[in-house]
């Protein structure tokens, strides 16, 4: 059994990194190192673990398959010490460490979302916190929130995945939208016809709320699908798709008259934000973040 030292936690922290970069020469900068350097210490952990980890040359990085092995067990490892820092820093009355905050994209303009108040209010607190946000879909956060990758996100989650808490955070307005080449652009249709003109339409899509979409609108089917807003807004931007949007998000093009608002909905269309933890006993840190995001957002309910 191998017996691991402070050295090979080191060592396994450059492995990561290099992971994480894609390789020895774009993880120079993250590390402070020379590429020489960087392939000794490599080198080093491969002879202190017997395996070899990674193929390098002409073709470029990769893994080799006991890389992989070893890289998922260098995470676990790694949140395992992350995690024990954390809650020996409980007995010094005080919070410190590293949290790891997922996000979905396309968030900022949004007014109603209480991440800015609550992160501003967390820091204003005098942590020792270093913060750490990741961009990606529904399905890439809660894989990354129950593997403890990271400690918690927000987004939309249709799905309920067995290990996830999941709490309803705030609602986002939507809306239906076409660019300015679309023919509803300068339409005058409303009612039954505005309906049928919109089925007859292509159609975009979130991926990760496709049903969702396609029941608001009343279609069996979809043109287009994406998995971030931002293509979603060029699908529609190019007047080729009509496509459900977040409406602080389409603001700016509507300003423009590079999109329109299409009048469909009798009532505000909104979708629901959810905050997503691991279930079990939460580490200090991230029940402190946790106290901050209910207060800015009026208070949380496990859904």
């Amino acid at each position: 059994m191998i017996q691991l030292h402070d050295v090979d936690l080191k060592l396994l922290r450059v492995f990561a990194t290099i992971v994480k970069c894609g390789g020895f020469s774009a993880a120079q900068a993250a590390l402070n190192a020379g590429q020489s350097t960087i392939s000794e210490q490599m080198s080093h952990l491969e002879t202190r673990l017997g395996v070899k980890l990674c193929q390098r040359g002409r073709s470029g990085f990769r893994l080799t398959e006991q890389g992989v092995a070893i890289h998922e067990a260098t995470q676990r490892l790694l949140s395992a010490v992350e995690t024990f820092c954390m809650d020996a820093d409980v007995l010094k009355q005080r919070i410190s460490g590293k949290l790891n905050l997922g996000i979905i994209d396309s968030t900022l303009t949004d007014r109603a979302s209480p991440l800015p108040r609550a992160t501003q209010r967390f820091v204003s607190r005098g942590h020792d916190v270093h913060l750490s946000v990741y961009v990606g879909t529904p399905a890439e956060l809660e894989e990354r929130v129950l593997d403890n990758r990271l400690h918690l996100a927000i987004g939309h989650f249709p799905a309920r995945i067995p290990g996830l808490d999941y709490s309803p955070l705030y609602q986002e307005a939507l809306g239906l939208y076409c660019g300015r080449h679309h023919p509803l652009f300068a339409s005058n249709l409303t009612g039954q016809a505005l309906h049928e003109a919109i089925a007859a339409s292509r159609i975009a899509v979130r991926g990760y709320m496709q049903q969702y979409d396609l029941d608001v609108l009343g279609v069996s089917k979809a043109a287009a699908t994406v998995d971030n807003i931002e293509a979603l807004a060029i699908l529609v931007i190019s007047g080729a798709y009509i496509g459900l949007l977040p409406a602080h998000v389409a603001e700016q093009w509507v300003s423009t008259r590079e999109m329109r608002h299409l009048p469909i909905f009798r009532d505000q269309l909104e979708s629901q934000f959810d905050v997503i933890t691991r279930r079990g006993a939460a580490p200090p840190i991230l029940s402190a973040f946790l106290e901050d995001l209910t207060a800015c957002s009026g208070g949380l309910t496990k859904g």
